[in-house]
């Protein structure tokens, strides 16, 4: 008995396939952060997009007293949060213009605790199929030792597409 062979079972998207040449259009990503770095739980917690490539985001929290939980530490939510958001992007990168996503599911480490400084969050996509994406995110501090590391399990969604001038850029360079 044979078995179909994966890559010619169903058409792959081209958006979707690995090609390290493929640059997402620096005006769509200023574009994205736009609408992402004054949304409202974005400015709860001081996040910001500071970089979006293929396949990949960087986000960053200034720490605020606001971060604290009673003990003196930043609160385990604000690393989840972070966790989330960059390993959402990351995956958000690789998907079709014309798509939204909302997380399914978050799982995640607590390494190391803070206090103060910044909180810097490394993503990567580590898969996105038709309907669910995996995203991972790495956070360390400024001096460069891992806090947290976990990843989130995204769920795309046609009618969630991100409204407004973001819709009219082409998402990738020519």
């Amino acid at each position: 008995m044979t078995t179909p062979n994966r890559d010619t079972a169903r058409p792959i998207n081209p958006a979707r396939q690995i090609n390290p040449a493929r640059q997402i259009n620096p005006e769509w990503i200023a574009e994205i952060r736009k609408i992402v770095n004054p949304c409202p739980y974005f400015g709860l917690q001081q996040m910001a997009l500071i970089d979006l490539t293929w396949g990949k985001s960087r986000l960053e929290i200034e720490l605020e007293n606001r971060h604290l939980q009673p003990f003196g530490v930043v609160h385990g939510g604000v690393f989840a949060s972070l966790i989330d958001a960059t390993g959402f992007w990351a995956v958000f990168s690789k998907a079709d213009a014309d798509v939204g996503m909302t997380t399914v599911e978050l799982k995640l480490n607590y390494l190391a605790p803070a206090v103060s400084g910044k909180l810097i969050g490394t993503g990567r996509c580590i898969q996105l199929g038709r309907s669910l994406g995996l995203g991972e995110a790495r956070i360390e501090n400024e001096a460069g030792r891992l806090l947290a590391h976990g990843t989130t399990t995204v769920m795309i969604r046609k009618e969630m597409a991100l409204p407004g001038k973001v819709r009219d850029i082409p998402k990738f360079r020519a």
